[in-house]
């Protein structure tokens, strides 16, 4: 661990055990996002020529990752932009050119168009990578994938990583399938829960001892942990982390709704309400009534767009702490066609075929939630050895 780091963790009151595995915060006060604590940070940088795997929630205040290292006299190469872009604008799952930033006239390397992972070219000159993005805790986020192939590749060619950590506002619970083999995806890359529980940090720290890059390559990653949090807190983020989450409610829906985009079914994306809302265009879908419409850098053409779809409404939901099927089941039972609710996408998000299957043949929520007791159990074990912060339980 580097002398540096080391220093600034005692001062903090952090305990230190074992290659940075178990960590304990003994501090009260402000919870603090490593890109916040610039003095532990920038002397790693001083001198050399870093790449940053970023977008619009790297923020330093209200100052971008990017203008603060470059107002700082750090060489940025290069900037790697996942899904979205750099800037945050791009609509979900929209191809993202190259570019250059128009301020700093730093190079930006789309990792979501040609490629999902940095080549040996794009990594010439690079010294050290910083990867710092706000994710939401869930294994369909794209942001964590796009971490695993930034590691990947600088594992590979020598380079360390060096993670910035950030609060994970859904690290409050472990929840969902477990990804099986055979349902490897860019939104499924690990054999991780759909709500794992675990900062960027703490999942960087498993995906490198656990051995699940190609081949078994580890980079060399160091973690600058969040200053005063704890898995129990409920953390609102700053900058929504995507454009269709725009809020703590939509945030904390998310793991439930996002199963409504392998279906018929709309998640209000269109809206100013989106993964706050389901509907489909039959009034015998409910009494709550939303139209979609385009609207760029959202959903430029949204599901159903122009026509009134009919559901629920639940931006007034409570806080909650687990998956909610019940909205997917209730859908499911009263949709006209049965047979065309799902799509194929629907596998591929849950990880598995077996909710599709068990949704299809009539269990109830608690029965599903019972079938996933043995291996979040396992997973709730192995996560354990990577906690760098205070559990929920």
């Amino acid at each position: 661990m580097n002398i540096l780091l080391y220093l600034f963790l005692g001062f903090a009151g952090l305990m230190v055990t074992g290659c940075g595995k178990a960590l304990q915060n003994t501090e009260k006060g402000k919870i603090t996002p490593a890109v916040m604590q610039m003095e532990t940070y920038l002397p790693l940088l001083a001198g050399k020529s870093a790449g940053l795997v970023i977008n619009h929630t790297s923020m330093v205040g209200a100052t971008h990752l990017l203008d603060t290292l470059v107002a700082r006299n750090i060489r940025v190469k290069a900037v790697f932009g996942p899904e979205h872009g750099f800037r945050g604008t791009a609509d979900d799952g929209a191809y993202i050119d190259n570019d250059t930033d128009s301020k700093t006239d730093v190079k930006i390397i789309s990792l979501y168009g040609k490629k999902r992972k940095p080549d040996p070219a794009d990594l010439e000159g690079i010294d050290l990578m910083v990867f710092d993005i706000q994710d939401v805790g869930t294994r369909f986020y794209t942001f964590i994938s796009t971490m695993h192939y930034a590691m990947e590749a600088c594992a590979e060619n020598n380079i360390p990583f060096i993670v910035l950590d950030r609060p994970n506002p859904n690290g409050h619970y472990v929840d969902g399938p477990i990804r099986k083999p055979g349902f490897e995806s860019f939104v499924g890359m690990h054999p991780i829960p759909v709500v794992h529980g675990l900062t960027v940090g703490e999942l960087a720290t498993m995906i490198n001892e656990e051995g699940w890059l190609a081949n078994g390559v580890k980079c060399e990653l160091e973690v600058i942990p969040v200053k005063n949090y704890s898995h129990k807190d409920h953390y609102s983020l700053p900058v929504k982390p995507s454009p269709n989450l725009p809020n703590d409610t939509a945030i904390n829906l998310y793991p439930s709704l996002c199963f409504f985009e392998g279906t018929k079914m709309s998640v209000g994306r269109g809206t100013h309400f989106p993964f706050q809302v389901v509907g489909y265009p039959d009034e015998g879908m409910g009494t709550f009534s939303f139209r979609p419409e385009s609207m760029p850098g959202m959903a430029t053409h949204p599901k159903y767009e122009g026509e009134t779809c009919y559901g629920i409404d639940l931006r007034n939901t409570e806080f909650i702490n687990k998956i909610d099927l019940t909205w997917l089941i209730d859908f499911f039972n009263r949709f006209p066609d049965k047979a065309s609710f799902f799509n194929n996408y629907f596998n591929t998000l849950a990880g598995t075929d077996v909710l599709k299957r068990q949704i299809e043949e009539g269990l109830s929520a608690d029965e599903i939630r019972a079938s996933w007791t043995s291996d979040i159990t396992r997973f709730k074990v192995l996560r354990k050895k990577y906690l760098l912060y205070p559990d929920f339980e």
